[in-house]
């Protein structure tokens, strides 16, 4: 049990909002240490690990691209789109996202999405261009803020729940092993099988949540 202070660091760490990256490492370290590993055996296997997935830093590749689209109209764009759907409200839109992520991502398909490349310069502008056309004026700024949030919200949620239902997921063969060191075996087909119903829980609980949203805005002068 002791190799789980790793989890209690990031969790201090970021309530102090100590640098991230500084938290991370610090909880790689405490893990390390309290498994048993050797200080020279843990930074070896630190430095494998930044070795193996310096893949990671392609994103910094894909952002100019996005923030070129962006200046090219790429917003604006997503807004008139939406604005022609008279059907639209904010809720049904982010409910659609949702259902489309979650069923990618059940099919390993977890990179179909995202916040930078898809929750800000899409789905946020067009689920905000959703409650203009229902208002007929500009946001303003609380439910702006309020709108986005719920961008945000679709997307962790349904990536979440969706991905663990895909076999080959790196968080199916973590359950699988952290459960076969206490004892428990199972196969990952049987973890894929029971994420299923977790899945569908999230999407009728957050569809219930949309709903709701869609209702707030109506109290707040917006036809849901």
């Amino acid at each position: 049990m002791w190799v789980l202070l790793g989890v209690g660091v990031v969790v201090v760490g970021f309530v102090a909002r100590i640098n991230p990256l500084l938290v991370i490492a610090a909880a790689a370290i405490t893990t390390g240490l309290a498994a048993g590993m050797e200080p020279l055996a843990l930074i070896a296997a630190l430095g494998k690990a930044f070795n193996d997935n310096r893949y990671v830093s392609l994103i910094w590749i894909v952002l100019p691209v996005i923030g070129l689209l962006e200046r090219e109209g790429l917003q604006e764009l997503a807004r008139g789109l939406i604005s022609r759907v008279r059907a639209a409200t904010p809720g049904r839109l982010l409910l659609g996202y949702f259902m489309v992520r979650q069923a990618l991502a059940a099919v390993g398909l977890t990179s179909v999405g995202g916040h930078p490349q898809t929750v800000r310069p899409l789905l946020a502008p067009m689920a905000e261009a959703a409650t203009e056309q229902r208002r007929g004026k500009p946001l303003d700024e609380e439910t702006r803020n309020l709108v986005r949030a719920h961008s945000a919200a679709v997307d962790n949620i349904a990536l979440f729940f969706g991905e663990d239902i895909f076999l080959a997921i790196a968080s199916i063969l973590l359950i699988k092993g952290f459960l076969e060191q206490n004892g428990i075996l199972v196969e990952p087909l049987q973890l894929s099988l029971w994420a299923i119903p977790s899945a569908l829980a999230a999407l009728g609980v957050h569809a219930v949540r949309l709903r709701a949203l869609d209702r707030r805005l109506g109290m707040k002068g917006f036809e849901a």
